[in-house]
């Protein structure tokens, strides 16, 4: 999927974005002052991968239908999806709703 030059200037500030809050973290900055007080060095490296999957108007609508009023957003749908986990009314109802030998 070739991204247009708008989609490549958000990730890059959605990065720079994720970058400046965990330098700018109170409780990261503590941390790592309470490491050093314990005499090592603190070198952070992390890693975020950012995933896109474009999203068809026909897709949305139908998602949005299933979702319905639950408790979870399109976004966490896509991501249990992405999971392979699935969501049906039936499994969360037959598990283990009655007491063993009833």
């Amino acid at each position: 999927m070739a991204l247009n030059q708008k989609v490549k200037n958000l990730i890059q500030k959605l990065g720079e974005a994720i970058h400046e809050s965990v330098s700018e973290s109170e409780d990261i900055a503590g941390v790592v002052k309470n490491i050093r007080e314990q005499g090592f060095d603190v070198l952070l490296m992390l890693e975020a991968t950012i995933g896109l999957n474009e999203v068809e108007p026909e897709e949305t609508a139908e998602a949005e239908e299933q979702a319905g009023d639950g408790p979870f957003t399109q976004s966490d749908l896509t991501f249990l999806k992405s999971l392979r986990i699935s969501l049906t009314e039936s499994t969360e109802t037959d598990s283990g709703d009655s007491a063993p030998g009833a």
